[in-house]
């Protein structure tokens, strides 16, 4: 009986988990259209009761998930995107609810006016993402395998980058009906 209800609770978090918001029309981001979309994870950090991914990996799973977020955009001037991964957990299998390791990670982004070749924020902006709420009970290691817990990570990680560069019209003269109150915006952490 207690297997069916964990098995249960486990496809639930599955489907909530799934949906993606990159289907939607994106939001407004004024003249913003994707240049340079460098990732690095030369120094990355490893929790160590994390599974591990190669530096290769998370530039690969970063440089996608900007990609598929960004790429969408058809604005008239190019900005180049760095993201540096500063750190990582990758949650390995534990025991439902007693021990249920979340994955978690840390990144800095960095943005750039290429014509200008000019850096638009003084220092990088650093960002903790958490896999999904949808993982809380029974511990994303025992739903998901490393790479979607990659691919979930670097998701949520490029949404608040996302975020961040709304936090900020005058970069990329978006017009000012198009930003959302302060009060709409959640912190530089995404659970």
């Amino acid at each position: 009986m207690l297997r069916a209800i964990f098995l249960s609770l486990g496809l639930l978090a599955l489907t909530a988990c799934g949906r993606s918001d990159l289907e939607e029309p994106p939001v407004d981001l004024g003249n913003f259209r994707l240049g340079l979309n460098i990732a690095v994870a030369d120094n990355a950090e490893k929790v160590p009761i994390s599974r591990t991914a190669t530096p290769d990996e998370w530039e690969e799973a970063m440089r996608k998930a900007v990609d598929d977020r960004f790429g969408r955009y058809r604005g008239s001037k190019l900005y180049n995107i760095g993201i540096s991964v500063d750190g990582y957990a990758l949650a390995p299998p534990g025991i439902p609810v007693i021990a249920a390791p979340k994955s978690v990670l840390v990144i800095t982004a960095n943005v750039w006016d290429d014509a200008a070749q000019q850096k638009l924020n003084t220092e990088g902006r650093q960002i903790t993402v958490w896999e999904d709420a949808g993982a809380n009970i029974l511990g994303s290691g025992l739903i998901r395998g490393r790479d979607r817990q990659m691919e979930r990570l670097a998701y949520n990680a490029a949404k608040k980058v996302e975020e961040w560069f709304q936090q900020n019209p005058d970069w990329f003269d978006i017009p000012q009906n198009a930003v959302p109150a302060p009060a709409d915006m959640a912190e530089d952490t995404l659970n």
